[in-house]
């Protein structure tokens, strides 16, 4: 018998991540019009062009800052398709504390190398929602 592939057979979905994605869809109707503001640092919007169809696409994420980088928490993993847009056109533009700037160069990463980006009481967060991916983007 074949061992089963995650890509045919998804993973079962945690209660958490479950209770995650409700409060995100109850969230998103006061986050959408703050992300991305001066005042509102937590929340950005990527803005990106869809890989097959070529529209426009404003998504709010929760971003992390550096000054050479952003760093956006993937709760719903890798292969949503904003992230995989992003790739395949390296990069995006992110509208961050009420300033256009263009990311490049996005490389997905895990919670290991994303960790430094995040406080501690946000790390513990992320675990406990069960987030393990990210996308890091270089400033430019």
């Amino acid at each position: 018998m074949e061992p089963m592939s995650t890509a045919t057979h998804p993973a079962p979905v945690s209660a958490l991540s479950r209770a995650t994605r409700a409060v995100a869809r109850a969230t998103a109707p006061l986050s959408r019009p703050l992300a991305g503001r001066r005042f509102f640092p937590l929340w950005a919007i990527v803005h990106h062009r869809g890989r097959r169809s070529g529209r426009d696409y404003a998504v709010p994420v929760a971003i992390r800052a550096s000054a050479d980088a952003f760093t956006i928490a993937l709760p719903w993993g890798d292969r949503t398709e904003w992230v995989r847009n992003v790739v395949a056109t390296d990069g995006c533009r992110i509208t961050w504390r009420g300033h256009d700037h263009r990311a490049v160069e996005p490389v997905v990463i895990g919670i290991e190398e994303a960790a430094p980006a995040f406080e501690p009481w946000q790390r513990a967060i992320l675990r406990a929602a069960g987030v393990r991916s990210f996308v890091r983007l270089r400033r430019t």
